[in-house]
């Protein structure tokens, strides 16, 4: 299993969280870690030690910073964000596909299922956050310009299917798009994922595999009752901390947030 990360050295702690929680619940024992970083992360001899310490390999993929000039950036969307992006043109050619994770996410069961399904053409799996309703769907369709996008993606965890990605990705396209919304990008990463690629992504349950922490009761009404906590403990394999309230922060009090915790003091001994 090909798993891609990419953050800064500010992030070095929940991204070691994130992939504890995941080897510890997976039965798959060959892991290789990709980090694409820029500039080489101060911590790169210890996330190395904590990665042959609980069984991955590690691979640091330093990008050209060059690649992302003039991209919009502020403190909550660096420019690493992009990276994902442009993955499959810094990582080895002989990888097919590999798994791209947020390091706000939490691992709570069996991965395998998400990394094995058959991709065919498609680019990516991705989940979806919003609702699907016809006005939302519209509204983005409209916004971003892809009216054949079946859904707005969440790009926080994305199955990248590397053969496809490598014909189909331009970094001009990526560019040109990026200049012509300036500041209409709200998301940009997930507005560029779902602009220019939207239209062939398979479309994961985000219950199962981008659950977003922030909305456990919209799951459950949703649900119609059945996603309760005992149901996301037996069925979720990612539980994602979207928003600015993170679990990892001394005030946060959140359902999930003593699960959280309890992970990083695991992967902290």
């Amino acid at each position: 299993m090909n798993l891609l990360f990419c953050i800064n050295d500010n992030y070095v702690d929940q991204f070691k969280v994130t992939l504890y929680s995941l080897i510890a619940n997976t039965s798959v024992k060959d892991i290789k870690v990709f980090i694409m970083q820029n500039p080489v992360l101060a911590r790169n001899v210890e996330i190395k030690q904590f990665c042959q310490k609980i069984g991955a390999t590690y691979h640091p993929i330093v990008v050209d910073s060059d690649s992302f000039q003039n991209v919009p950036i502020t403190d909550r969307y660096p420019e690493t964000i992009y990276y994902r992006l442009l993955a499959q043109d810094y990582l080895p050619e002989d990888l097919d596909r590999i798994l791209y994770l947020d390091a706000d996410i939490l691992c709570i069961n069996e991965v395998k299922a998400l990394y094995t399904i058959d991709m065919g053409q498609a680019p990516y799996a991705a989940a979806s956050h919003t609702d699907d309703s016809e006005l939302t769907t519209a509204v983005n369709r409209w916004r971003l310009g892809n009216y054949d996008s079946a859904s707005y993606y969440n790009s926080g965890v994305l199955l990248m299917n590397l053969k496809v990605l490598r014909d189909l990705v331009s970094h001009q396209e990526i560019m040109a798009y990026i200049n012509d919304m300036g500041n209409r990008l709200f998301l940009p990463d997930q507005d560029i994922l779902t602009a220019l690629y939207g239209h062939n992504v398979i479309n994961i349950p985000d219950e199962i595999y981008n659950y977003d922490t922030r909305y456990q009761l919209y799951y459950a009404a949703k649900s119609k009752g059945e996603w309760d906590l005992d149901w996301v403990m037996a069925h979720t394999v990612f539980l994602h901390f979207c928003g600015r309230i993170k679990p990892w922060k001394s005030k946060n009090s959140g359902i999930y947030s003593s699960l959280y915790k309890h992970y990083a003091h695991l992967a902290n001994n």
